[in-house]
């Protein structure tokens, strides 16, 4: 009998030990996917397709996100409302900042959030102070172009900063010096604000990483910050986004493991796909 009893007791004792390891790491740890997805939400006539059908799917498929970081949301931001979760966040970039030119858009950037209630989130926008093309150069200056800064806090108070961004377009030597500006201005930035916290930077910085000059620019941003490219070493090169990017670093007290990235075949219709840039995708386990 006093023997059973302390089989009973052992088994208690070791039951408790589990249950205690299974909290603490559940604790310890928090899961967050993040879609990126430039939406080609250019004004009908200029887009050379259907936005009024892509938009509505683009936003019923941002439900399988808990934050999705769009880029060119310009002329359709209402049909992509149409079809979110009733209870997501949804915060814009900066609007139209150009005020002798009405027409002007704002910066198309779109963050949708579907994080639960225990998880904080904090969005600041700013837009560029230079841009490349009024006729010419893809145009870029009849959009404010920007980024927004989102810190993300999770249950267990860790806290993680994510920043969305598109970049000047065009490929001649004043687009480029362009870009060198807005990376400037995104470096200066972060290194005011995060101290050093958990970073993910994404988005459309239209940078081909097969571009010699491009490849240089990127790789000194990268360093600058201490940025490692998820898609880097993905199955193969050919797999590599042409422009769109997902950077990211630890912090001093938070780690980022990659858990997956990819690109979401979902994003289809009428088995074209939805925008003419890829939607990726990251997944990722929030640490100690």
């Amino acid at each position: 009998m006093i023997s059973k009893i302390k089989d009973f007791r052992l088994g208690l004792c070791i039951s408790v030990l589990l249950y205690l390891c299974f909290v603490s790491t559940n604790l310890s740890s928090e899961e967050i996917k993040i879609l990126v997805y430039n939406t080609h939400g250019l004004p009908s006539a200029f887009a050379g397709d259907d936005p009024e059908g892509r938009f509505p799917l683009i936003g019923e498929r941002t439900k399988g996100y808990q934050l999705s970081l769009l880029q060119e949301d310009f002329a359709h931001h209402d049909l992509l409302l149409e079809s979110i979760n009733k209870e997501s966040v949804v915060v814009r970039g900066n609007a139209n900042n150009k005020l002798l030119c009405p027409f002007c858009s704002g910066s198309g950037l779109t963050i949708i959030s579907n994080l639960e209630k225990e998880w904080q989130l904090e969005v600041n926008s700013e837009a560029f102070n230079a841009c490349s093309g009024w006729l010419g150069g893809l145009n870029d200056c009849f959009a404010s172009k920007g980024f927004q800064l989102a810190r993300i806090q999770t249950p267990s108070e860790k806290s993680v900063f994510i920043l969305n961004t598109h970049l000047d377009a065009g490929r001649s030597t004043l687009d480029r010096k362009v870009r060198v500006e807005q990376l400037n201005q995104i470096l200066s930035k972060i290194e005011k604000v995060t101290n050093g916290e958990a970073l993910i930077i994404a988005g459309d910085l239209n940078l081909r990483w097969k571009d010699p000059q491009d490849s240089l620019l990127l790789e000194a941003f990268k360093e600058d910050l201490g940025l490692i490219d998820s898609f880097e070493g993905v199955k193969s090169d050919e797999n590599r986004p042409a422009l769109d990017y997902i950077l990211y670093r630890n912090g001093t007290d938070t780690i980022l493991e990659v858990l997956e990235v990819g690109e979401d075949s979902d994003f289809q219709y009428n088995n074209k796909p939805l925008s003419d840039h890829p939607a990726l995708f990251i997944r990722l386990l929030i640490s100690n």
